[in-house]
């Protein structure tokens, strides 16, 4: 694994894409051989699908030539016999097989689907967190939704029936070609005319379905971003201002919508256009040569059946050519997610196992002349945009350092030269001002991010030969928001220790002080906790994450600003919950609370990205400035 420190080249930085494999508007151009994989994963339904068309070709294409026979025979006076029921025969037989070709390809559509939304989902849970920094939320969703959605278009809309309609159409064009090479020659004229034109206008569908996909995206990020925040937006009175901002966004979509439509309906009449024409042509040349004695009213008739088989399957075809372009559109942004490389792309290189810090006589953790800067963003949201408008870029670069679409360049430091270590068994506390960069250090210790210079170490091993799973198996770390996910209590309790009992649960619900929450709900375990914990309290919310995290039991728990939403009370029967679970364990404490961390056995003091005291409590208020001034006004000195 390399140990090169310096910067690394991040999304944005990479070499540039070439010219053809960009839409028109720049954005990445999805091939039909990227839709090959989806298709192939369903190759013997698809195998028998087409045999079907085959067979529904063979009996379609016998129909006009028994009709020309049953003609000549009624012409001539003879019986027609066995004819008419064969004929009724083909026509049954030939709807059998349409009905159950259709059910075969909706199944198919559905498991297209279903296998892209499962590559997209599983790629984009391992991305790297810096593309969660840069991408809106909602327009990931759209991706799974609407996007994968288009996929089955390319099978519901004509393509494997097109594949079964290119047998009928050679067919009809042998027919015609035998019946009348005037008329078949006439004929392709005005097929070649509309086949040129469809493959003008599909060229436009692709990029304007693409369009219209990320004006979905947009909308979709809006609506999850105001729904997520419903309470904060009424209690501010912005309700009718989030409304006009996502009915801007359902109006952006419309219109691209109604793009693709005026597309798609300059596409959708050609084939009918050119069956009139045809036809019209046929009826005329061809009705002036059954006059003359050229061919007979059984040819013409033939040749006319012939015409509308042909063209039935070249609008087949149009439409095929439509819906992929349309999935293709869609397929590009899927391919954008899935081409990414994922978290662990790094770890294929990992060479140590993770230590066994009980035997281990190195420090727990350590850090040594850490530097960290945020990866630039590569592109800006919308939102993005209009603060800079109205502020400017000197502002902007101010509050969050310079964007750079070129890339190769990063935001100001949050971390600069940062060493330290935790010793096994150890309660250790990181205090500070906010803004210091303390939750940052929990980040890179969770590997969410690595340092761009400097080395982390867990138990003497540098973390990032070691693969992250495996590291995060050794850390327990409740974040300061301590986020709590939709569902029931045991679903939380059990997302980092799925085979715990409940008693397990219910222990360590008891541990945290959160037994009420069962004594309240006669559902137990089973209680739901609502969107994002929004039926528990703040102070509830936090408890749940941290005996989530205790559940786990690893040998090292970070608890990140973990008693910042508790009362009094509260924060003192955690405490010594958290006593009782930290023997034997090596803690890292984040709090703006000194009185939390005042019996720490070790405080490391950040201010600005930079470590400027460490000690003891009482060490730290006779030799660091900032420490002493935070515990003055916390009333502790």
């Amino acid at each position: 694994m390399s140990m090169g420190f310096g910067p690394r080249r991040l999304r944005g930085t990479q070499a540039s894409p070439r010219r053809s494999d960009l839409d028109d508007d720049g954005a990445p151009k999805a091939r039909f051989r990227q839709l090959l994989p989806y298709l192939l994963e369903h190759k013997k339904v698809l195998g028998v699908v087409i045999a079907l068309s085959a067979l529904g070709a063979l009996t379609g294409l016998a129909q006009p030539l028994l009709v020309a026979e049953v003609i000549s025979r009624v012409e001539a006076g003879l019986e027609l016999e066995w004819l008419v029921w064969t004929l009724v025969g083909l026509v049954v037989v030939s709807a059998l097989l349409s009905g159950y070709r259709h059910y075969l390809l909706q199944k198919t559509g559905e498991g297209v689907v279903l296998s892209s939304r499962k590559q997209l989902i599983r790629r984009m849970l391992f991305l790297p967190i810096r593309e969660f920094d840069e991408r809106r939320t909602g327009d990931l969703v759209s991706r799974v939704g609407s996007d994968t959605t288009l996929l089955r278009a390319v099978l519901t809309q004509g393509l494997v029936e097109a594949i079964g309609g290119a047998l009928t159409f050679v067919g009809a064009i042998i027919a015609m070609l035998v019946l009348d090479a005037l008329l078949f020659s006439l004929t392709i004229v005005v097929v070649a005319i509309a086949v040129t034109t469809v493959v003008t206008l599909s060229r436009r569908i692709r990029v304007a379905s693409r369009k219209a996909q990320e004006r979905v995206g947009d909308l979709t990020a809006s609506v999850e971003r105001a729904i997520s925040a419903i309470r904060t937006v009424r209690a501010a009175n912005a309700t009718h201002r989030e409304i006009d901002v996502i009915d801007k966004d359902a109006e952006g979509a419309w219109r691209m919508g109604l793009q693709v439509a005026r597309i798609s309906a300059l596409v959708v009449p050609i084939s009918g256009i050119a069956l009139q024409v045809a036809f019209l042509v046929v009826l005329g040349v061809g009705g002036y040569r059954v006059a003359s004695g050229a061919i007979t009213v059984a040819s013409l008739v033939a040749f006319i059946l012939f015409l509308f088989m042909m063209i039935m399957p070249l609008g087949q075809a149009f439409g095929a050519i439509n819906s992929v372009n349309q999935a293709l559109g869609a397929l590009g942004r899927i391919q954008e997610i899935i081409d990414l490389p994922g978290e662990a792309a790094d770890d294929a290189t990992t060479t140590q196992n993770v230590p066994t810090l009980a035997d281990s006589t190195q420090p727990a953790l350590a850090f040594q002349g850490v530097s960290f800067s945020y990866p630039e963003r590569a592109h800006r949201s919308e939102a993005e945009k209009v603060v800079a408008e109205e502020i400017g870029e000197d502002a902007v670069a101010a509050l969050t350092g310079p964007i750079s679409l070129e890339g190769g360049s990063t935001r100001a430091p949050v971390l600069t030269d940062v060493s330290f270590e935790v010793p096994l068994g150890a309660r250790v506390a990181l205090v500070g001002p906010s803004g210091a960069g303390k939750s940052t250090v929990f980040a890179l210790l969770e590997r969410f991010y690595d340092p761009t210079a400097g080395v982390i170490s867990l138990g003497g091993s540098d973390i990032r030969n070691l693969e992250r799973e495996a590291l995060r198996s050794q850390l327990g770390y409740v974040e300061q928001d301590a986020p709590v996910l939709a569902g029931t209590i045991r679903q939380n309790l059990l997302l980092a220790a799925s085979e715990a009992t409940d008693a397990d649960c219910i222990d360590v619900l008891q541990r945290v002080n959160l037994e009420s929450v069962l004594e309240r709900d006669p559902a137990g375990l089973d209680a739901p906790v609502g969107e994002a914990g929004v039926m528990l309290s703040g102070g509830e919310r936090q408890r749940l994450a941290i005996g989530r995290a205790l559940l786990a039991a690893p040998p090292i728990l970070l608890l990140d600003e973990s008693t910042s939403s508790l009362d009094g009370v509260n924060e003192q029967l955690m405490r010594e919950a958290i006593d009782k679970v930290s023997e034997g364990r090596t803690l890292v404490v984040i709090a703006h609370r000194l009185s939390t961390v005042v019996d720490s056995d070790h405080i490391v003091v950040l201010d600005h990205g930079r470590v400027v005291g460490e000690g003891t409590h009482s060490e730290l208020v006779k030799s660091t400035p900032l420490y002493r001034d935070l515990a003055k006004h916390q009333l502790l000195v």
